[in-house]
């Protein structure tokens, strides 16, 4: 080199080629970053104004409890029919409907029990029919546990019939 040639002119060591990258490079790859992040932010707040949505949507949209009538329940009383004897026998009685229909058990092998809710104001009733073998057999009804009325049907095709009352509106406390 010569002497004439000034300190800044001087050629210097040639810069080496390195992995780091240079001061324009991390100003890319930040604004990048921060375009990803902007996009998965917008991403989830849509999704989470969606559910908000789709919950409010459901609460105007569904008619929910407070648009139905009150169910209308019908006050009832427990009854117990009762058949005893040996064989079989058609059963007829009272249950739950309150339209009054009856229930038929046909050829119900003996002994037979049942327990079921009579709505008020119905009088609960069990009837038996013995079949052309005849025999015997004993009706019984209970009404909320208590005792009320018990029949014998004997015979070919004998018949009994035990029923009781039930007020037509509820006990109240006293």
């Amino acid at each position: 080199m010569d002497a004439a040639t000034p300190e800044s002119e001087k050629p210097g060591p040639e810069p080496e080629e390195s992995d780091t990258p240079t001061s324009e490079e991390p100003v890319a790859a930040a604004s990048s970053f921060f375009r990803r992040a902007d996009r998965s932010g917008l991403i989830a707040a849509g999704a989470a104004l969606a559910a908000c949505g789709g919950l409010v949507l459901y609460g105007i949209l569904d008619p929910g409890q407070s648009d139905k009538k009150p169910e209308h329940r019908t006050p009832t009383a427990s009854v117990t029919y009762e058949v005893t004897g040996q064989g079989a026998a058609d059963i007829t009685f009272q249950d739950r409907s309150e339209a009054g229909r009856a229930t038929v058990v046909k050829a119900a092998a003996l002994p037979w029990r049942k327990m079921v809710d009579v709505p008020l104001g119905r009088d609960p009733i069990v009837s038996i029919t013995l079949g052309e073998k005849g025999g015997q057999a004993r009706c019984t009804l209970a009404i909320r546990g208590r005792h009320v009325q018990s029949a014998t049907a004997t015979g070919t095709f004998g018949r009994a019939t035990c029923t009781g009352a039930l007020p037509a509106e509820p006990a109240t406390a006293s």
